[in-house]
């Protein structure tokens, strides 16, 4: 059972469709570790186009979803209300397997770091156990204007 379905998730972040990559979130410790879900459907706007006829999930995408998740790992705490969480990097990033249309991804991200108002996740994207992507990404929590 999800600790927050897609209305919620719409609630925490500021991205609408067709940019929400998160689908649920499964898991959370507030600030320190979450899991969500992002299952790929051949009807996503970039399907028609990376590649057609053979659709792979683009890997920038990829990381956008796994920066949402680190988003909600701050956004689900009610105390962030009126914050947001915006990428500043990507740090050794790996793609390891295609992943396409049907599959659905795990996003688990970890808190490593927190210096001042900057948030250092190692993040990991996995398919029914297998690792598709891992690597590192940096954040700056912010108020939102």
């Amino acid at each position: 059972m999800a600790v927050m379905d897609r209305e919620g998730i719409e609630a925490a972040l500021p991205h609408r469709d067709p940019f929400v990559m998160v689908d649920e979130l499964v898991e959370v410790e507030l600030r320190k570790r979450a899991v969500a879900i992002k299952r790929v459907r051949a009807d996503e706007d970039w399907a028609r186009g990376h590649f057609p006829g053979n659709p792979v999930f683009p890997g920038v995408l990829l990381i956008e979803a796994l920066a949402q998740t680190a988003a909600l790992c701050y956004l689900a705490d009610p105390e962030m209300a009126g914050m947001g969480v915006f990428l500043l990097g990507v740090d050794k990033m790996r793609f390891r397997k295609v992943v396409r249309p049907g599959d659905e991804l795990r996003l688990e991200v970890t808190v490593t770091a927190e210096k001042r108002k900057i948030v250092f996740f190692d993040v990991l994207a996995t398919v029914g156990g297998d690792k598709v992507a891992d690597g590192g990404i940096m954040a700056t929590l912010q108020e939102e204007r």
